[in-house]
């Protein structure tokens, strides 16, 4: 009993043991290929995302209920059926706009998204990332593979796995540089991938669903542009809320917080002036330029906050200049106020952010007026200050004084100094009030208890400044306060993404340069020629980088015999592949054998030798390609084989008496190198034209 106790035991030692190895190795692979934080997380974050996609799927259920009720509606003359199809339609209405609502309650939940540390400053507004379904590569491009490249596509398993891990990890990149730097990387791929895979004739049958982030539509295609706009769209919603998570309470949490909105700003510019015609709302054009007037406006915002950050004093020249840059701040939110109420974006923008922006418009321009209040009732005019640069500041920030008044006279007026500044502090007190108004109307915002915090503290601010003024007969005074002529020392701008410093390696890079191994270029399947020496010559030159190419054919050769022909690339010397190396390399393959016979593979382009049509007669357009190649070849052969065509130099001779010659195998690669055109290597970006389309 003993013995079988310690035998079960090790037995079973020996079982965990291969378990927790086979966990490692699975744990230390999934490592190795999924850099996005994870998905299942109870962060505030992940939950909004798992809620977001939830309604995304309710509300794709009530849009095919209402578009199946609509067509029945529109088939039906039946007067009993079409008053239940209209029942029917105004309680799916009603749904997708309860759906409508919650999703836009989510789009504000800007709590989730701010900085965690305690703070008094008005939230700003992030974009939440798109929702997309799983995408299964395996199947397109593994026949793609087969067909187009003649390659066993089973030994690129590895690369497309690793191409659905990075896909899968981007749908929950980190809210950092590391997570930009992810998004990039797969959007970077998706250039070689679209060069790779999808020719521009036909469509591969790969489905990209992805959900608008503002309505919860999903909008599918085969089109490859889709996935590469929608991840643009997601790496600017991540620069907006690492902007928004940044700490405002410090110097260099503002200034990572301008950079932020800035970025968002110049990777959804380039969206838009990149990919038209979007059949996705919240990737169309009017919607993004609403998009990046927000962006640079938070940007402007937290400029001004970190003007103010070291303390605002109060002395006129600096009052001056944080009236004008508070005033700016007002303009850019009433210019985004005004754009969000804009046909089409109205209909789809959440109602709770234009109402933040005209929130945020009557803030800062109240804040404005407090300000030039405070130059004028706390600064009088004394016989040392500097008359004219004092006239010249404030004069700086109207556009038009009231009627009877003048700056100097203002200056040195006591009693006009305290109406006008009275008159800025009623205004002040107006915009306040409105501010509040709006916020209490709106359900969303009035539930944010910051906010409330911020714009009751700055009425009360107002409210006690213009209490503390002398008691006098208001009736009296008629001054309007005029309006203040914004100006900002901080221009705001976009910062165009810089993609190029994302370095990236081509997942598919065994498959051979992309200059030469693309979709749009059609190849023959790889043939054998078996080369014989003959008096230590080829027959053939060779030219071009990587991979190379026959030159200067020999026809009566025995490798042009066996098939060869000119302007064929050479993809394997023997068993080594060749399709990275040089003529040099090339050269060094061939001199390592010496003068045993070798094999070689090469392929031909297939679109080159259907250009050359009319040498045929009997070539027709509705006939197969392989019909013309068929004449061709029988063209070739009734060539004069008793001709004796002149010896080419040949590019490889290995005997003493043309060792010493210009043309021997030390001397020709520089000398065929200098007079072949050198290939740049293909960027991702080769076919990403500025009018590029979705549909």
């Amino acid at each position: 009993m003993y013995l079988n106790f310690k035998t079960n035991t090790f037995c079973l030692d020996f079982n965990v043991k291969l378990v927790m190895e086979s966990l490692l190795l699975l744990m230390t692979k999934f490592e190795k290929r999924n850099t996005g934080c994870n998905p299942l997380a109870e962060t505030g974050r992940s939950k909004l995302q798992n809620q977001r996609a939830v309604l995304n799927q309710q509300i794709l259920r009530a849009v095919r209920m209402r578009a199946g009720a609509e067509n029945l509606l529109r088939a039906t003359n039946n007067n009993k059926v079409r008053e239940q199809v209209l029942l029917e339609l105004s309680f799916v209405n009603s749904d997708l706009q309860i759906l409508k609502e919650e999703l836009e309650g989510l789009n504000i939940s800007v709590e989730v998204y701010q900085n965690t540390e305690e703070t008094f400053s008005i939230p700003l507004v992030p974009l939440g990332l798109k929702e997309t379904k799983e995408v299964d590569f395996t199947l397109p491009l593994k026949d793609f593979i087969l067909e187009h490249y003649s390659e066993d596509s089973s030994e690129y398993e590895d690369e497309i796995a690793d191409l659905m891990d990075l896909r899968q990890a981007c749908r929950t990149p980190s809210r950092d540089e590391a997570g930009i730097e992810m998004l990039i990387s797969y959007f970077l791929q998706l250039g070689y991938v679209e060069n790779r895979f999808f020719p521009p004739t036909r469509h591969m049958g790969v489905l990209f669903t992805w959900y608008d982030s503002f309505t919860g539509v999903p909008v599918c295609q085969q089109n490859l542009l889709l996935e590469k706009a929608s991840i643009l769209f997601n790496i600017g919603a991540l620069y907006t809320q690492i902007g928004t998570r940044c700490n405002r309470q410090t110097q260099a949490g503002l200034e990572n917080a301008v950079d932020a909105f800035q970025r968002a700003a110049g990777v959804l510019s380039y969206l838009k002036e990149t990919f038209t015609h979007t059949p996705s709302y919240d990737m169309s054009p009017a919607m993004l330029n609403v998009l990046v007037k927000m962006m640079l406006a938070q940007a402007q915002e937290c400029v001004f906050e970190q003007i103010g950050l070291p303390g605002i004093r109060n002395e006129f020249f600096t009052l001056v200049k944080m009236t004008q840059e508070v005033a700016k701040v007002g303009e850019v939110y009433m210019l985004v106020n005004t754009a969000m109420n804009q046909e089409p974006v109205k209909e789809n923008i959440p109602y709770s952010w234009s109402k933040l922006a005209q929130i945020k418009s009557d803030h800062y321009k109240a804040l404005a007026h407090y300000f030039i209040a405070t130059i004028l009732c706390d600064h009088e005019l004394q016989s040392g200050d500097d008359e004219d640069q004092q006239e010249k500041a404030l004069s700086q920030l109207y556009d038009y004084m009231p009627e009877g008044l003048m700056v100097l006279t203002v200056l040195k007026d006591k009693v006009q100094r305290k109406q006008l500044g009275k008159a800025h502090l009623r205004k002040a007190i107006v915009y306040h009030e409105e501010a509040l108004r709006v916020c209490g109307l709106c359900k969303k915002l009035r539930n944010i208890d910051v906010l409330q915090e911020v714009l009751t503290a700055a009425h009360k601010r107002s409210l006690l400044k213009y209490a503390q003024q002398e008691t006098e007969d208001d009736f009296l005074s008629l001054i309007q306060a005029p309006d203040i002529l914004p100006k900002t020392e901080h221009r705001i701008e976009t910062i165009t993404p810089q993609f190029s410093k994302v370095k990236v390696k081509d997942f598919f890079h065994r498959l051979g340069p992309l200059t030469v191994f693309s979709a749009k270029q059609r190849w023959t399947a790889p043939r054998t020629i078996r080369i014989h020496l003959e008096a230590g010559e080829l027959g053939f030159s060779l030219k071009g980088g990587s991979p190379v190419q026959i030159y200067c054919l020999d026809p009566v050769c025995s490798a042009a015999s066996m098939g060869l022909k000119e302007g064929d690339y050479i993809v394997s010397v023997g068993d080594v592949d060749c399709k990275w190396l040089g003529v040099n390399e090339v050269l060094e393959k061939f001199k390592s054998v010496g003068e045993q016979p070798i094999e070689i593979e090469v392929i031909s382009c297939q679109d080159t030798a259907a250009s050359m049509h009319s040498k045929s007669a009997t070539y027709s357009v509705g006939m197969q390609k392989t019909y013309s190649l068929i004449c061709l070849a029988m063209e070739d052969d009734k060539i004069d084989q008793t001709k004796k065509a002149p010896l080419k130099l040949p590019f490889l001779s290995w005997g003493t008496k043309n060792r010493q010659k210009a043309a021997s195998t030390l001397c020709l690669p520089s000398a065929v190198a200098g007079s072949s055109q050198i290939k740049k290597k293909l960027s991702p970006f080769t076919l990403l034209n500025t009018e590029s389309s979705l549909y």
